[in-house]
């Protein structure tokens, strides 16, 4: 891998990461569908401008209603969940449940596909959910709490179920078609929600500037810089930004929100990270 890659892996780990702070502050303001509606539909413009120049779109024609599903599951839905649990979590918290992605992607594979489980997969999902539990277990005192560890944990559920639908029913497909078709169908089937829950009060530029960053670099860059990777380095290598993510979640909560890590905190999410190494280096699907 060249320094060069190595630079966007990490650039797009940071990225990612940043995008639980965005939600922390904007969704208690805002909503967590509007803060979402704004996220999907400023990606979606910046990525099918993109993939019309290229020519991309006319590879999603005939299939626009399975994309509108598969851009339900990994985008609309999963995005809404992670906001409102972010309204109660801290940023940090919230980014190393999304961690739990490989994991699901490998449960879900050995539930519904019986694909083969081999010894280390299953230790990593022993551990990865073992750290989930033990991470989770302070914040299951309050039906607040309750609720949000759900959403966050529901959203990665959805997510390891769009990996599974995009391996099976993609094949060919250039991955920057699925991903602004899918955006494209998210924005309108959360425009008409987005409107109907927009806030009473006129939100605050800091509000609005958190959905646009969302949409331009958290979902919209990110996603053309995570393509650029699977071409050059594979796809084994480029999901390993997996392990990133929720370093670069507390990280920045820490910094900028001032959340607190405790070790509790710490320890279960290097054991969260550690299973998910080891499914991930056992060749799971990933996100695409």
């Amino acid at each position: 891998m060249s320094l060069r890659d190595r630079f966007d892996l990490v650039l797009l780990g940071a990225i990612w990461g940043s995008s639980f702070l965005f939600m922390r502050i904007a969704a208690p303001e805002l909503g967590a569908i509007p803060l979402i509606t704004i996220r999907v539909g400023v990606a979606a413009a910046v990525l099918a401008a993109v993939a019309a120049a290229r020519g991309d779109l006319r590879a999603a024609r005939g299939r626009w209603l399975e994309l509108a599903l598969f851009g339900a599951i990994n985008s609309a839905v999963p995005f809404c969940l992670f906001a409102w649990a972010s309204k109660t979590l801290p940023a940090g918290f919230a980014s190393v449940l999304n961690a739990t992605v490989p994991l699901f992607v490998a449960l879900l594979g050995l539930a519904i596909w019986r694909e083969r489980l081999p010894r280390i997969k299953t230790i990593g999902l022993v551990l990865g959910f073992g750290g989930v539990l033990a991470l989770a277990w302070p914040k299951l005192d309050g039906r607040a709490g309750q609720g949000a560890v759900a959403a966050g944990l529901g959203a990665a559920l959805l997510y390891g179920c769009a990996a599974h639908h995009a391996k099976r029913r993609f094949v060919g497909m250039p991955a920057l078609t699925i991903s602004s078709a899918s955006l494209l169908t998210s924005t309108l089937l959360l425009l008409p929600l987005g409107i109907a829950n927009w806030p009473a009060g006129t939100p605050s530029w800091r509000a609005l500037g958190c959905g646009a960053v969302l949409g331009v670099v958290c979902t919209g860059l990110a996603y053309l810089l995570y393509f650029r990777l699977l071409g050059r380095i594979g796809a084994s290598r480029a999901t390993t930004v997996t392990f990133l993510v929720p370093l670069f979640g507390v990280a920045w909560g820490a910094l900028f929100l001032r959340e607190p890590v405790t070790l509790a905190m710490l320890l279960s999410g290097a054991v969260i990270v550690l299973g998910t190494t080891l499914v991930v280096r056992s060749k799971v699907p990933g996100k695409g």
